[in-house]
């Protein structure tokens, strides 16, 4: 199966079988990331988060008290 990364526009090629191809075909809103812009999200987004002035707002998970 061959994919194209949606950030640089690099064309690789997956194994048809592998659970990322299925994910992909099966469903497609998710987005397929080569391997450097994949690594590269990930180390700018480790130095937003040392910077302090990033946050995630999640939902804050409500107690039950009846379970």
């Amino acid at each position: 199966m061959q994919v194209k990364c949606v950030i640089c526009d690099t064309i690789e090629t997956l194994e048809d079988h592998s659970p990322e191809a299925k994910r992909l075909r099966n469903r497609r809103v998710h987005m397929y990331l080569c391997e450097t812009c994949y690594e590269r999200i990930g180390y700018k987004t480790i130095q937003r988060h040392s910077t302090g002035n990033f946050h995630l707002y999640r939902k804050k998970k409500q107690k039950r008290d009846l379970i």
